[in-house]
């Protein structure tokens, strides 16, 4: 058998030449090859959105509406109004319900007026005066008893005006400590819940009141408005339809055999007709559960009619690229075997 390398010498050095091209090319496909197996992939898909309805809980007609289709809103921008003028009385009346519950709880913890307590004193005081003589014309009449001057009848009598005075007198006593110390116990807790359910009214008025203007809960664009000033607007029903630039999304379809390569936070790139520069996008998720394209047998020969969804997401500052609809070509690289 001939040394290699001496047939190699017996050839011409054009046609060596050539044989190093051909081997050169051929170690060149096959890095082409592999680089295809764990290189860049593109796949078709559209952009979608997550649109934010924005409604009243509460039914009224739409008495101003502030923002337009297309417009630009920052979050906590005023979107709509409707009707008040129902909330605002009844707001009202909860409001003077609840003053009027305190004030009925003030008073009955501070007792009876001072001019009251004065006229009360003043009884009790006449009260003792007259017991005090009643008193002295009892032990007179009982030593003129014991002396045999009066009657036993005259004796009971004197007894019986002395024991009335005291009772009167402790009865007035009695009165004025009950007017220091105001309202009962029991009343007092029905008042001071009397207060707490005028309160719970007056802040279920003033929330009822507020939710018939709308602002805007972030930064978004007007995508639409679906009433018009005067219209009614039923409780629920949204008058305006914001797109936050975050709730912009890409979604596309991986097939079953390279599914596999992609993870949850995978960068990419988005392009699109009429775009200058691809939009990086960020993976947000990966559906667990496969799709079919039209209808197949389910077998080892058709597996790669199976796709899986996927949903990429731009940056915040950049979203204002895509459009909700748009066609747009992903670009992701896989690992290698997939």
């Amino acid at each position: 058998m001939q040394n290699p390398a001496h047939l190699l010498q017996r050839i011409p050095p054009k046609a060596r030449l050539a044989l190093l091209a051909l081997a050169l090319l051929g170690v060149a496909l096959v890095g082409l090859r592999r680089f295809a197996q764990a290189g860049a992939e593109t796949f078709q898909g559209y952009v979608e959105a997550e649109y934010v309805h924005v409604a009243s809980p509460v039914a009224g007609a739409l008495s101003e509406l502030r923002v337009s289709r297309g417009q630009e809103v920052r979050a906590g921008a005023p979107l709509f109004v409707l009707e008040q003028d129902y909330e605002r009385a009844a707001l009202a009346v909860s409001t003077h319900a609840l003053k009027q519950a305190a004030d009925r709880l003030a008073n009955l913890q501070k007792g009876q007026r001072p001019t009251e307590l004065t006229a009360i004193s003043a009884r009790l005081g006449q009260a003792g005066t007259s017991l005090r003589l009643a008193e002295a014309e009892f032990k007179r009449r009982q030593k003129l008893y014991e002396e045999r001057t009066i009657s036993a009848e005259e004796m009971d009598r004197a007894r019986t005006e002395y024991e009335i005075k005291t009772q009167q007198v402790r009865e007035m006593s009695a009165n004025l400590s009950t007017a220091r110390l105001g309202g009962r116990s029991d009343e007092i807790a029905a008042a001071k819940a009397e207060v707490e359910a005028a309160k719970a009214r007056v802040e279920q008025a003033a929330w009822t009141l507020a939710q018939k203007s709308q602002a805007a809960p972030a930064a978004a664009l007007v995508f639409d408005t679906l009433y018009s000033q005067g219209e009614w607007v039923p409780a629920g029903k949204p008058v305006a339809v914001l797109l936050p630039p975050e709730n912009i999304k890409v979604r596309f379809y991986v097939p079953e055999e390279k599914v596999g390569a992609i993870r949850i936070g995978q960068e990419a790139q988005v392009r699109f007709d009429g775009g200058a520069q691809a939009v990086p996008v960020r993976v947000t998720y990966v559906s667990a559960q496969a799709e079919y394209t039209p209808p197949i047998l389910y077998s080892s020969d058709n597996r790669a009619k199976l796709v899986f969804l996927v949903e990429a997401r731009p940056a915040p500052e950049q979203a204002s690229l895509l459009h909700p609809g748009q066609p747009v070509d992903v670009r992701l690289t896989l690992s290698a075997g997939k």
